[in-house]
């Protein structure tokens, strides 16, 4: 059996771009806390904030299931496998924590 190197590659390549961009971050002491000062600004966050956390869950979910030897969308879709789809929902509900977690700071 012959691994694809590329998925490998690419995850490893996320890696050092977050890392390295982590390094650059603002110190606490400079930290600008930014709150929105009306309902329509809050909805209007709300939706960005919703929109990029929806986004960055698929493709972290398209990422995972690239390093993984199978299809987890051809196993749920085609074969009908509830335990590849259970996984898929626990994978999606991690990823999803991440993020929030990211959000929220």
């Amino acid at each position: 059996m012959k691994l694809n190197p590329l998925p490998l590659q690419i995850g490893f390549s996320c890696f050092l771009f977050f890392t390295s961009v982590s390094a650059w971050a603002v110190p606490e002491e400079v930290t600008v806390r930014w709150h929105p000062l009306s309902f329509g600004s809050a909805l209007g966050a709300t939706l960005v904030f919703g929109l990029v956390g929806i986004a960055l869950a698929i493709l972290g979910f398209k990422i995972f299931d690239a390093l993984i030897r199978f299809s987890l969308e051809k196993e749920i879709c085609e074969n009908k496998n509830i335990a590849a789809a259970i996984l898929s929902g626990s994978i999606v509900l991690g990823i999803c924590l991440i993020i929030a977690a990211a959000v929220m700071g």
